[in-house]
C-alpha cells in the first residue's frame, strides 16, 4: 500500500524487517505437531541465555491430556497464543485457515493444517462445518481465559457461555468459504467439496442460522439468528469458488521469496536447529 518512493523507503525497509521477524516468530514458536510436542515434553526449564532451547520457559506439564490424545501423527497447527510460561494449545480455525491463504504458514505447514482438519474431521466438521476453535473451555477455565468479563459469564449470557457454543467452540457455517479458499490454494479442493456437501444437507432447511451448538453441531445455536447474511454468503462463495477455482486467486497470497530467503538464514543461525545436525545448506540474501 506504500509506493516505493524516497520518502517511504526507510518505512518500507522497517516494515519488511518487522515482517521477517514476526513471520519467523509465528512459524517457529507457535507451530505444534507430534514432533514439536515431544520436544516440549522434554524441555528443560529455567534456561536463561541467548542459546536457550526453551526460550519461553514453558513447563512440559502444560501439555494438556486432551492434546496428547488428539494430535494426529500426520498434521499440525498454529496454537492460539504464546507468552512466557504459557501456551494456549487450542486450535483456532480462522487463524489457521488465513495463515494458509496469506502465506504466513510455510507450504509444509499449510498442508499439515489441512491434514489435521482431515484427520480430526469428526471434531472440527462433524455435522456442520466448521468449529471456530477446539476444544471448548468449561467452568472457571472459561472465566479466566475471558478475563471474568460479565458479558461472557453463564449467569449473564448463558447461551454464549455454554461449552461447544458460540465463541466457545461453536460451529460457524460462514467459515466454509475460508476453508474452501485454503483448500483451493493447496490444490486439495476435495476437502472443501466434502464440507460443502455436509452443509447442504441442513443449512437451507435450518433457515441459515448464525452458528450451531453441541460438540457435533447437531443443534441450531440457542441464540443463533436465522437467515444470517454471512452464513448464506459463506455457502454461496464456497460453491462459486469450487466451480471456478481461478476466482480464488484474488484472495490468495503466495509465499514471499524474500521472506523464505530470510527465514532460511535465521533457521541456519538458530542453535535449536543446529543441535544434532551434521550439515546445513544455507541460503543467503543477495
Amino acid at each position: 500500500m506504500l509506493a516505493p518512493e524516497d520518502g517511504s523507503a526507510d518505512l518500507i525497509r522497517a516494515l519488511n524487517n518487522r515482517l521477517v521477524a514476526l513471520a519467523f516468530h509465528i512459524r517457529e514458536y507457535y507451530w505444534v505437531d507430534m514432533k514439536k510436542l515431544n520436544e516440549i515434553y522434554r524441555y528443560k526449564t529455567e534456561e536463561y541465555s541467548y542459546d536457550a532451547v526453551n526460550k519461553f520457559n514453558i513447563y512440559p506439564d502444560q501439555i494438556s491430556p486432551w492434546l496428547v490424545e488428539w494430535m494426529p501423527g500426520k498434521g499440525g497447527y498454529l496454537i492460539g497464543n504464546l507468552q512466557p510460561a504459557h501456551m494456549d494449545f487450542r486450535f483456532f480455525s480462522l487463524g489457521n485457515l488465513w495463515s494458509v491463504v496469506s502465506g504466513l504458514a510455510t507450504k509444509d505447514q499449510s498442508h499439515a493444517i489441512l491434514d489435521l482438519i482431515e484427520a480430526k474431521w469428526a471434531d472440527l466438521v462433524a455435522d456442520m462445518p466448521l468449529k471456530i476453535c477446539y476444544p471448548a473451555l468449561e467452568g472457571q477455565e472459561w472465566q479466566i481465559i475471558t478475563g471474568c468479563d460479565p458479558k461472557n459469564t453463564y449467569d449473564s449470557y448463558p447461551a454464549y457461555a455454554l461449552p461447544w457454543s458460540y465463541h466457545n467452540a461453536g460451529s460457524w457455517p460462514t467459515l466454509l468459504w475460508q476453508l474452501t479458499v485454503a483448500c483451493i490454494k493447496m490444490n486439495r479442493p476435495e476437502i472443501a467439496v466434502k464440507a460443502v456437501h455436509i452443509a447442504e444437507k441442513r443449512l437451507s432447511q435450518d433457515k441459515w442460522p448464525e452458528y450451531y451448538d453441541t460438540k457435533r453441531a447437531r443443534f441450531i445455536g440457542k441464540q443463533a439468528r436465522l437467515f444470517q447474511t454471512w452464513s448464506i454468503a459463506g455457502y454461496l462463495v464456497a460453491k462459486l469458488l469450487l466451480a471456478n477455482p481461478n476466482a480464488a486467486q484474488m484472495l490468495i497470497s503466495a509465499e514471499d521469496s524474500e521472506l523464505v530467503n530470510a527465514f532460511s538464514c535465521i533457521i541456519g543461525a538458530n542453535p535449536r536447529r543446529k543441535r544434532g545436525q551434521k550439515s546445513l545448506k544455507k541460503t543467503f540474501i543477495v
